[in-house]
């Protein structure tokens, strides 16, 4: 049921296609994040539209509402959320590291107050696989320790652990024939670390790999270094996921380093925020020299937004708070990256991805891939 298939590359960026129960996935992709089961703000039918092919839920939040147990009684979640196409959950890992202060890791597994109501929860890899099984999705992640990037003595022990915990998540994962398990390389920023877990991992034989604890306070510099040492470790037939990483320039540096699949909550959350992603750079919607604009937010984006709307009436819907600001401003930075890695993918199958890459960067205002 899970076959990627190299279509081509171009220098270390590649073009493929990921096969899943619920339909293809051409990468390089980015995936929207329905942290809730829905992507904020849009429906299914415009993510169908802006050309969305993957989604993102959330584990973590599932399990706490409405709970995985509901979600498998009436369906799956692709039934639940009204999404036909491939979704990928992610562990819960990142989630219980993020809310350190109610918390407590253990060799086990996490120990973990609910941030809605402060009762007491437990995961493990094998309570993870199982809520992740029960949600249904067709990629799914192994339980793994999310750590400061920058505590070498911290990063060696919690990539131990995770090795361990994918060796049981991967003995829990019983849906081989619907579900695809993908483990996360971890280390923080050290290469000797990311060596080691991409080793490591990459001998265990997942049909996907994700790679962690990027994106999470180091340095620009530090997360295209690590990539460029992961990467190369990976098998070349299995598809490489960086996880949380989101702009326009990471998405490119990422793919010039040999990523297929991406997702961030970053283009939604600017969108609520009033702000919009271009091929120029970020557009505060809500400014004084927005308020007579006829001009859409993008002259050469495709979207939904931009064929219908101009950036004075959207700067009147954010200054009103009008709910419809933030879906249609959603609806333009998704289809932005998603526009984005499809641009990528035609660059790298015509053998132009280096030109293409400057070409976007230097519109930005950054030099080279």
């Amino acid at each position: 049921m899970f076959r990627f298939e190299l279509q081509a590359t171009d220098g270390a960026a590649r073009a493929g296609v990921f096969h899943t129960p619920h339909g293809p996935v051409e990468t390089p992709i980015f995936a929207p994040v329905g942290t809730q089961a829905t992507v904020k703000a849009v429906t299914p039918r415009d993510l169908r539209e802006l050309g969305a092919t993957l989604v993102l839920a959330n584990t973590y939040h599932l399990y706490l509402r409405p709970g995985d147990d509901l979600i498998r009684d009436l369906g799956g979640l692709h039934r639940f959320m009204g999404w036909q196409g491939p979704i990928l959950t992610d562990s819960g890992g990142f989630q219980v590291w993020s809310l350190s202060g109610i918390n407590q890791i253990d060799e086990d597994g996490v120990t973990f107050r609910s941030h809605i109501d402060g009762s007491l929860h437990r995961l493990t890899p094998e309570r993870s696989i199982a809520i992740q099984q029960n949600l249904g999705a067709d990629i799914i992640m192994c339980f793994d320790e999310c750590a400061d990037p920058l505590d070498h003595t911290y990063n060696r022990a919690a990539l131990e652990r995770t090795h361990r915990w994918a060796e049981r998540c991967r003995a829990a994962w019983t849906t081989q024939d619907r579900q695809a398990l993908f483990a996360i390389v971890q280390g923080g920023i050290f290469p000797d670390l990311r060596r080691e877990s991409a080793r490591v991992l990459a001998g265990m034989d997942f049909p996907g790999y994700g790679i962690g604890g990027l994106s999470v306070g180091e340095s620009k510099q530090d997360m295209y270094r690590t990539l460029e040492v992961v990467t190369p470790l990976l098998p070349d037939h299995k598809p490489r996921y960086l996880m949380g990483v989101g702009t326009i320039a990471d998405l490119i540096h990422g793919v010039a380093r040999g990523i297929d699949l991406f997702d961030c909550v970053l283009p939604t959350r600017l969108a609520r925020h009033g702000a919009a992603l271009t091929q120029t750079g970020r557009i505060a919607i809500r400014n004084q020299v927005h308020a007579r604009s006829d001009r859409p937010l993008d002259d050469g984006c495709d979207c939904y937004t931009c064929q219908n709307f101009s950036r004075a009436y959207l700067r009147h819907l954010v200054r009103s708070e009008e709910i419809l600001a933030a879906t249609l401003l959603s609806i333009h930075n998704l289809r932005t990256l998603v526009r984005l890695t499809q641009e990528m993918r035609a660059a790298i199958q015509a053998g132009q991805f280096a030109s293409y890459a400057a070409n976007a960067l230097a519109q930005l205002g950054i030099k080279a891939a």
